[in-house]
Parts: structure tokens; sequence; C-alpha cells
């Protein structure tokens, strides 16, 4: 068995996450606990309690995901497990992998707490409310999509933010050209075409002022090798120099998370099961329907950490 673990990005998040994880574990509590102190803030607090729309800000999302996966990944290596021997790659899906970069020993859990509320604030500020929009389209394939964000951008910046697998796409850009380019996706036989509640048109050339935050602020942070190779985001492919791992974190800020292709290069180089650390399973269900040899599985309840722990140390 050959494995990876994944890291959800965000949408994934919920009031009452990594509660029970606190309440369970330790390891997870130390985890908040120094969260909230590299942020000056008790997030933690935010995380158990809500409000959901002071969770669901940006600024606040990212680094509570990040927390939670850690959290897993803290109390597995308490349990025993040892990443490096057991695990061959690490993905994270957005800022997901600021997660997976964070438990393969590239930066620390305080820097990672810090880069994802620099990284969330940068995003949220880049863009004027309203200007940017984001897209869901369903039952079209890339090259489709493709080509309605190309003639779309005749009336505004337009592109593909996410590749999610199974026919489902999210694009990214300037309002009104977002609106054309969904219009032109049903027109080409989309079976929806949504447009999504965000904040920001993340993942889009319109991010450029964000990904300029992100080189000044990866700059200054400790960087490690990873222990085990990162599937970047922007690359598809596996990648295991901090420096370049660092560049592509600042290029992802703008460019497309190409997460099928993750999953199919997983396929290709016999990774055989995706444990996906953190809230949620939304990375696990993406896997099933991107390549049913792969097998996701979702890890976030002490019922599922021991499960995982039994697979793993067997």
């Amino acid at each position: 068995m050959t494995v990876a673990f994944t890291f959800p990005g965000q949408g994934s998040q919920a009031v009452g996450m990594g509660k029970e994880l606190s309440e369970n574990f330790a390891e997870a509590r130390a985890v908040f606990d120094e969260v909230d102190d590299a942020l000056g803030e008790k997030l933690s607090t935010i995380m158990f309690e809500g409000p959901e729309d002071t969770l669901t800000l940006t600024a606040n999302a990212q680094p509570a995901l990040m927390a939670v996966s850690l959290a897993v990944v803290r109390v597995l290596q308490a349990k025993g497990l040892d990443l490096k021997s057991k695990v061959s790659y690490v993905a994270g899906h957005s800022l997901g992998e600021y997660s997976a970069l964070c438990a393969a020993g590239t930066f620390s859990l305080a820097d990672t707490a810090r880069l994802l509320r620099i990284r969330g604030n940068a995003m949220q500020a880049a863009v004027p409310v309203g200007v940017g929009a984001m897209a869901a389209i369903i039952g079209l394939e890339h090259a489709d999509v493709l080509a309605v964000c190309e003639e779309a951008s005749a009336i505004g910046s337009c592109q593909i933010a996410n590749d999610n697998g199974g026919g489902q796409l999210v694009i990214s850009g300037e309002k009104a050209a977002v609106e054309r380019a969904a219009g032109l996706a049903t027109d080409k036989g989309a079976k929806r075409a949504i447009l999504l509640p965000v904040s920001a048109p993340f993942h889009s050339k319109l991010m450029a002022p964000a990904a300029e935050a992100m080189r000044e602020a990866l700059a200054g942070v400790k960087k490690s090798d990873p222990i085990v190779p990162l599937i970047a985001n922007v690359r598809a492919a596996h990648v295991t120099d901090a420096g370049e791992i660092a560049a592509l974190l600042v290029e992802q800020v703008t460019g497309q998370v190409r997460w099928r292709e993750t999953v199919e290069w997983f396929a290709a180089n016999n990774v055989t099961t995706l444990y996906e650390l953190g809230t949620g399973k939304v990375l696990t269900g993406l896997a099933r329907r991107i390549d049913k040899t792969v097998n996701g599985i979702a890890v976030n309840t002490p019922a599922d950490i021991d499960a995982a722990v039994a697979a793993l140390m067997a």
C-alpha cells in the first residue's frame, strides 16, 4: 500500500471543527493553543463556537483548516506514526498545500498559521468586493471550459481556478466575464453553471497583489526541504526543494489548482490510498470521482484516527 496524505482547502470549514479532537487529545489541544498564540487571538474559540460568519472569513478559515489538519497529524504521530517511512507524498488543495508543507516539516506550525493569516487578508484585500466573481461549471471537460473562458476574456479577465475532476471546474475573474463564461458554458451543454458565494476571485490574475504579498511573506520565514515530496497544485508533479516550493506557492495565488491531474498523478505512480486529514470529506469524494483505483479515506474523528493508525501501522 503506497500512501499519500492530502489536506482540504477553503469551503470545508464548519463551526465545531476540531472540538472533538481537542476534547480527546492533548496533542490536538497543543496545536490549537500554538496557533492561537501565533495569531495573538483565540481562533480556536471561533472554530469551536462560531459565529459562522466570522469563521468563514478567509483570514480565519485558512489558518483554522490548517490547525485541524495539523492536529490530526500530531495525534497520528503521538500514536507512533512515522510520516517519512509510512507516507510517500503530501498534497493539499489551495491553502491545504500549506497544511501539507507544515506536516512535512517545510514550515513550523506558528509560521504556517501566520502565513495563512497574511494570505487570507491579502486575498481579501486584492480586489474590491463586487469586482470579481467565481462560478462552478458542472458537466464540461477542461478543454471546453478553457474555451469559454478565452471567449469571455474579451470583456474581462476570466480563467480556470480549480480543476477538481469529475466534470467539476471552477472559474474566476472579473464579474462580468465570469457571468458571460457561465452563460457560454450552459450553451455548450454544461449541466450547471453556478455563481459561487465567495468574497473574492481566488486563483485568478486579479490576485496579483496577494501573490506579491506572499512572495514577501515567504521570503521572511525559515524553510526546510519537506521530509516527503509535495505534489504541487500548479504543477501536478512532485517537488522537494524548499526554495522551488516557495516560488510555486506564490504562483499558486494566481494560478490553477490542478487537483484532477494531482489525483491522476497519484494513480499513475502507484499511490493506492489517499488519507484526507482535517475537516470534511471533499477531497475523498473527489478522489473517487477522478480515479476509482485510488482509495480516499477521510480522517477527522477519534475513530477515524484509530482506524488510520491500525491500517498504517500494520
